[in-house]
Formats: C-alpha cells, structure tokens, sequence
C-alpha cells in the first residue's frame, strides 16, 4: 500500500490556509486545493492517515463538479486530468489526482446541509422533540428513516469546536436572505440529483454539506456571482450507506470514517488531542472503503 502524504511540502508556493484534510495555496489569480491523507474523528486529526484519502476526495469532486456543471456554476477552472501550470510542475508527484486549481471565492459564513435520512443529530433530536433543526416531521420515523422530502439545515461555521445547527431565519440574518434563498435552493437542487444518481450506482447519500462562495477574481465585490466550491458529495463531507444493506430502524455502516471511529470507541481516548495511531488493519479497511466509493460513484478504478 502507498504511504499517505500527511504533510504538503511546495516552496515558493505561498500557503493561505491549512484545514483538517485540505490545504490551500494561493496562485495569483486562482488557488490551489491539495486535499492530503490526513483524516479526523471527533473532530481530531490522528497521526498517521489513510493511503489515497485525498485522491479519492479530489477525484470524486471532479466528477461531481464536471456532472453538474450546468446545474450549478463552480469554482473548477482545471479539469482533473489537465497538465499543472510550469511553476507546479516540480511537485507534480505530491500533487497527482489530488489537486483542483479554482476560482478565487469569498465563502459564505454558513454551512449547507441538506438532510435525506434521519441519523446521526438530527436522530437525536428528533427522538426528543419530533424536530431537526427546529423542522417539524411527521410522528413515527425510526432511525435511518428516508424524509418525506429532503430538508435544508444550516449551521455556523465555528473555527475551533463543533460548527452549531441554526434556523434559516438565522443563515438570512447571517448571509441575508437573498444569498440564504440561493444556498437553499442550490443546495436541495444539487443533492436531489446527487443523491437519484447515486442510488442508481448503489450508494445512499443520507445527508451532506455544500460550501458556496462569492467569485471574487481579483478583488472581494459583494455583487460577485454564488458559486459551488470545496468538495462536493464526498464519503467526508457526505454520509454514504450502501443501498443493499439498507435497513432502516437501525444505524446503517457507511462508506467513510466508520472503521476509525469503531475502533477509537474500543480505546479508553477523551476524544481530545492528540490522537491515537490508528492500527494497519484499521487503515486499510478504511483506504478499500474509500476506493470502493470511487469506483461505485464513477464506475471507474482509480
């Protein structure tokens, strides 16, 4: 199995941020994503990653982007397959299958989730209140249950912590409701299609989370046009099931983190930094998870 490239070494290319899996780099005019093998549970990044993590999050966003390109506009400028720029060249080998060069956006200061099934939160609250995110649903739903209709839930963006579910009253007051409307709409459009399509290749997206922005080109106007941005339906930023073991009125296994967080639920860990290193078996499970997603979705081996 490849090492996991946990840490992005490219000098002379000036680095804006650094998030749990994706760092960002500023190319002038555009940015450079580099989606690395680092993978967080319980909102903490373990030491060693999972092999191919961040080509198989890139691949699958390129897929998604360029498959609804006309539904939505997006921050894509390259195609996944497109010779890097002269100046990237030299690190062509750490950037392979997991870099996107992007618009410039200015991000929108909510998160956008759109929820299909009842799990996860939403479970929990409704079990309390027959509500998620303060939306009424109908009595009687068990757990993994499929909503009558998908339901936008925004959240904050925190940036330390837990990000917090809020109101769309409270996204308008946030963004304004022209920008909120947008988002939610977009957003409920984008995973209808997402999700049809998905099925079809027998993956369930239960719930995910868009991230829109504002294109800025080369200066920050409010005016500038709402675009896609991120990732899109990936196994991090998505829950995947697989359709043929679905069965609702239980938890369902899933396509992404589900190994490493088993397995840290086994450790006597506060869930607090730093993380325990993940055992070979655990990552390697993980990684085939990961690439079984891919190849599903695309219906191609990566």
């Amino acid at each position: 199995m490849n090492e996991p490239i946990l840490q992005l070494d490219l000098s002379g290319i000036k680095k804006v941020r650094s998030g749990k899996v994706r760092e960002v780099y500023d190319l002038g005019d555009r940015f450079l994503l580099v989606a690395s093998d680092r993978i967080s549970a319980f909102d903490v990044i373990m030491p060693n990653g999972i092999p191919r993590k961040g080509e198989v999050l890139t691949q699958i966003s390129h897929f998604w982007f360029e498959k609804f390109a006309a539904l939505v506009p997006n921050h894509l400028l390259a195609k996944s397959n497109d010779p890097l720029p002269a100046n990237l060249q030299p690190f062509a080998a750490q950037l392979a299958r997991r870099s996107m060069i992007v618009k410039k956006a200015k991000p929108l200061a909510i998160e956008c989730i759109v929820r299909g099934y009842l799990s996860g939160s939403g479970w929990k609250e409704y079990k309390k209140s027959q509500t998620v995110c303060g939306i009424k649903l109908p009595a009687g739903l068990t757990e993994s249950a499929e909503l009558p209709e998908p339901i936008f839930t925004p959240s904050t963006k925190a940036e330390a912590g837990h990000d917090e579910n809020i109101s769309f009253e409270e996204a308008c007051k946030i963004v304004g409701t022209d920008l909120a409307t947008q988002a939610r709409d977009l957003s409920l459009k984008i995973y209808k299609a997402g999700r049809d399509y998905a099925k079809q290749r027998g993956i369930i997206i239960a719930d995910t989370k868009f991230e829109f922005g504002l294109e800025t080109g080369s200066g920050t106007l409010p005016q500038g046009k709402l675009i896609l941005i991120d990732e899109v339906l990936t196994p991090d930023s998505s829950r995947f099931w697989p359709a043929d073991q679905y069965a609702p009125g239980r938890g369902q296994p899933s396509f992404d983190k589900q190994f490493v967080r088993d397995y840290l639920e086994t450790l006597d860990w506060n869930k607090t930094p730093p993380g325990p290193t993940l055992p070979a078996e655990v990552v390697a499970k993980t990684s085939a998870t990961y690439l079984e997603a891919y190849e599903r979705l695309t219906g191609k081996k990566l």
